[in-house]
C-alpha cells in the first residue's frame, strides 16, 4: 500500500538520518508514529528528498574524494559556517526516545557526551526506584518484553546470574517463574564453584 509522507513524518526522518542505518531509521519510526512501513519505503523516500544518513550514503572502497590534496578548500564564507552552541540538524531534547539496533527502546539523557547521551529506558525506570545499577550488574525483562516497563517486570541480576540464565534458558514469559530462575541460577553457581573448590584443593598421588 501507497503511504503518503506528512510533514511531521518528513521532519522526523529529516531529523533522525544521520548517523542511523535505514533498517535503525525504519525501527524508530514505525514505533514513533504506530506504523509498519518496509525499509525499501523508508529509502525511496530519503533518496526522493534527497535526505542522506552518511552511513548508507558514505563513500565506498577505492572511492577518490574530491578535494583531495586540497587543503582547507571550503565554500562560502566564515558568516556561513556553523558556530560553537549551534545545535545540530539531528538534535533532540533529553527525555526523547529511540529504538537501537538490538530492539531496545533508549532515552536521551544528557547532550555532549555522544553514545552516554543515551540509556535504556528500563534502566532509567530501575534507577529511579532502586538507585544506580551496581557495577557488573544487568537489568532485564522479566517477561522476556522489551516494551514491559512495569517496575515488577524489571529485575536486577548480576553478570554471573545472566550468563547462567541465558546457559539453561531460564528466562521466561513470566517475571514471577523468571525470579524463580534467578534462584535456580544461584544454586548453580554455587554448585559450579564447590566443584571447582574440590578440584583445586585435591592432591596429586604419590609416585
Amino acid at each position: 500500500m501507497v503511504h503518503r509522507f506528512t510533514q511531521e513524518e518528513f521532519e522526523f526522518i529529516d531529523r533522525n538520518a544521520e548517523g542511523r542505518t535505514v533498517a535503525e531509521l525504519t525501527a524508530i519510526f514505525n514505533v514513533h508514529f504506530g506504523l509498519d512501513l518496509k525499509k525499501s519505503q523508508i529509502r525511496a523516500f530519503m533518496r526522493n528528498n534527497w535526505i542522506c544518513n552518511y552511513v548508507d550514503c558514505r563513500f565506498q572502497p577505492g572511492h577518490v574524494p574530491w578535494n583531495k590534496g586540497k587543503k582547507g578548500v571550503t565554500f562560502g564564507g566564515k558568516a556561513t559556517q556553523f558556530k560553537k552552541g549551534n545545535k545540530p540538524a539531528n538534535w533532540v531534547p533529553i527525555g526523547s526516545e529511540r529504538v537501537n539496533a538490538d530492539g531496545y527502546v533508549e532515552i536521551k539523557v544528557a547532550d555532549g557526551q555522544k553514545q552516554r547521551n543515551w540509556k535504556g529506558k528500563h534502566i532509567v525506570i530501575w534507577e529511579a526506584a532502586n538507585g544506580p545499577v551496581p557495577p557488573d550488574h544487568a537489568v532485564i525483562f522479566g517477561d522476556g518484553n522489551k516494551r514491559n516497563f512495569d517496575p515488577e517486570n524489571l529485575i536486577l541480576v548480576s553478570r554471573a546470574q545472566l550468563v547462567r540464565l541465558n546457559q539453561r534458558g531460564l528466562i521466561q514469559n513470566n517475571a514471577e517463574l523468571t525470579k524463580t530462575g534467578v534462584i535456580i541460577a544461584d544454586i548453580c553457581n554455587k554448585i559450579g564453584e564447590r566443584k571447582r573448590a574440590r578440584r583445586g584443593g585435591r592432591r596429586r598421588p604419590e609416585a
